[in-house]
């Protein structure tokens, strides 16, 4: 199973990028969806020529705000939205497909912001989220993806010192989030497979021409259960692919 997970930063937008073309060509059995901007009728509107996936989307109350989606060749045997806690589930966050196997959490973790006025509420929320993926992994394992807004390590973004505890997503409070996940048994994907990789990044500012000089950040990951991480034979960021100031990441489940 080729799982991909990707930012759109606006998926009506990105929509008239080729969009279509470039999901046929990476051919994802599952692709999940961040910041959709979108409302759910816009978002199945938007996909409407995707008629060989199952569709489901997640809407934020304010509109045109974070939204999230999965497209899924395989029928999910159920579909859940948000973390079952009200003051979590008004952005539209978290979409969960549950297959026979595992359950797969598609999810967009709130930006502390340029002036860190949400890092408080980040914090609130990567316990709320650590604390639903364990009680998910309760019943069987799970495959959680999307943007985690945090560069876990130096190696995941490529001036450190310049952003350590200055900047959103390099605050040390946003890196214990993650430090969480990986100490209660979620194995970051793609760097059990490539630990040494350097200079592999899967989001840009637009400023600066930051993508053509490749000064990046990895913010966003595949985290699966460390019961199945035998079963992961790939690993993968196509940086190559365009359209938003993100690039896909993804994964193969044998």
């Amino acid at each position: 199973m080729k799982i991909v997970s990707w930012n759109v930063n606006g998926l009506r937008a990105v929509i008239q990028k080729d969009f279509k073309s470039k999901v046929e060509a990476i051919n994802p059995d599952i692709l999940c969806l961040q910041e959709t901007k979108a409302q759910n009728g816009q978002v199945i509107a938007a996909l409407t020529d995707f008629d060989t996936y199952h569709i489901y989307c997640n809407e934020a109350q304010r509109k045109g705000y974070s939204g999230t989606a999965v497209l899924s060749k395989q029928a999910p045997v159920a579909v859940t939205y948000g973390i079952g806690a009200d003051e979590h589930d008004t952005e539209g966050r978290v979409i969960t497909l549950e297959f026979d196997e595992f359950y797969l959490v598609n999810v967009y973790v709130p930006n502390s912001g340029s002036e860190l006025l949400r890092l408080t509420y980040r914090q609130e929320w990567d316990m709320a989220f650590y604390v639903y993926l364990k009680g998910l992994e309760r019943t069987k394992p799970v495959v959680v993806c999307g943007d985690f807004n945090v560069a876990h390590k130096p190696v995941d973004i490529a001036r450190p010192k310049d952003n350590y505890n200055k900047a959103a997503g390099y605050m040390q409070e946003e890196i214990d989030g993650m430090d969480r996940y990986v100490a209660g048994g979620l194995v970051d994907t793609f760097r059990f497979l490539h630990p040494d990789a350097r200079d592999a990044y899967s989001w840009w500012s637009f400023r600066a021409a930051a993508r053509q000089r490749n000064i990046g950040w990895r913010i966003d990951y595949f985290l699966i259960s460390n019961s199945i991480k035998d079963r992961l034979s790939q690993a993968f960021i196509l940086p190559d692919v365009d359209g938003s100031d993100h690039c896909p990441v993804g994964i193969w489940l044998n």
